[in-house]
């Protein structure tokens, strides 16, 4: 009987290797759902993609848990955001995995930031920084994803590196990267012409999450309901922005799906405005699965509100 549980065990624990190392695959790991969505889309049967966060999560405010450090432990690439949207915890995270092939300056760490340039970067902060003016990224805001013309930077940096850290699969890499880029082309031409309407037109923000991909669709945001970023509103800021949405008659209000909405739905139901919520990332609401779906779904939703209507 013993020998049974014994050989049970073993079993057990032989297909839980089998299962994390995935036959050989490259075991990747990404901080966000969209940066593991687009490794998939260019990695192909040839990696193993987890995401540390989810969706319906604020990447920003992430607990370093054990089992993230087991994750990261076995990996043979990480892939971040970066631009300090990790930086309660990734480094962390990190320390606690041990595994010198993801830690920085290794061949495995991927800072997907690199893709942009200076003039692409948004919201820099000059000067010095402090706690009273919220929760500022002096590095740029870091949801640079929200312009898909990044995703595609982002894959060929990604397929890149996957290249690089597994040769005898190159040419698998290269196709898989084509094909990824040749849908999202597709794609962006069909947003494009889809958001001709909204260009011009106006939105105010809870937070400044959006600005990439109002920047892409020539929205422009008008103004935030919260007074600092991370720092809910007061009554009385949120009279003023009550206030610029009826002067300018402003037509929607935008927050995020992870942020608390009472505060953003009470300011558009005094201005009139409407209240869109919508998806901060891959995954956060039904059909937003993947990279491509999540865009779709943010230039559908924005081009049938009334800021795709004149107003």
């Amino acid at each position: 009987m013993k020998k049974n549980i014994a050989l049970f065990v073993c079993l057990l624990v032989l297909l839980t290797a089998v299962s994390a190392y995935a036959f050989g695959k490259l075991q990747v790991v990404a901080s966000v759902p969209s940066l593991a969505s687009i490794t998939e889309s260019v990695g192909g049967d040839n990696i193993k993609v987890s995401s540390i966060t989810r969706g319906v999560q604020d990447a920003h405010y992430i607990e370093a848990k054990p089992s993230y450090m087991v994750t990261l432990s076995r990996a043979d690439l990480l892939v971040y955001s970066g631009m300090e949207l990790e930086i309660g915890w990734l480094p962390i995270l990190i320390k606690g995995a041990r595994n010198s092939k993801v830690t920085v300056g290794s061949e495995g760490h991927l800072n997907v930031a690199q893709v942009l340039s200076e003039d692409e970067i948004l919201g820099k902060v000059s000067g010095e920084v402090d706690r009273s003016m919220g929760d500022v990224h002096p590095l740029g805001n870091p949801h640079y994803l929200l312009n898909p013309y990044n995703g595609l930077k982002a894959g060929r940096l990604i397929a890149g590196k996957l290249a690089e850290l597994d040769p005898d699969n190159k040419d698998e890499y290269e196709k898989d990267l084509e094909k990824f880029q040749a849908e999202l082309k597709a794609k962006i031409e069909e947003w494009e012409k889809k958001a001709v309407p909204l260009k011009g037109g106006k939105v105010v923000c809870y937070h400044p999450h959006w600005s990439y991909l109002l920047d892409w669709l020539g929205l422009e945001n008008d103004g935030y309901v919260e007074k600092r970023p991370g720092i809910p509103p007061t009554a009385r800021d949120s009279m003023k922005v009550i206030k610029k949405i009826k002067e300018k008659n402003i037509p929607v209000v935008i927050v995020s799906s992870w942020k608390e909405p009472s505060k953003a739905r009470k300011v558009a139901e005094a201005s009139g405005a409407e209240l869109l919520i919508l998806p901060g990332e891959v995954g956060a609401m039904p059909g937003t699965d993947s990279y491509i779906e999540w865009i779709d779904y943010l230039v559908d939703t924005l081009a049938s509100s009334p800021a795709g209507k004149g107003g």
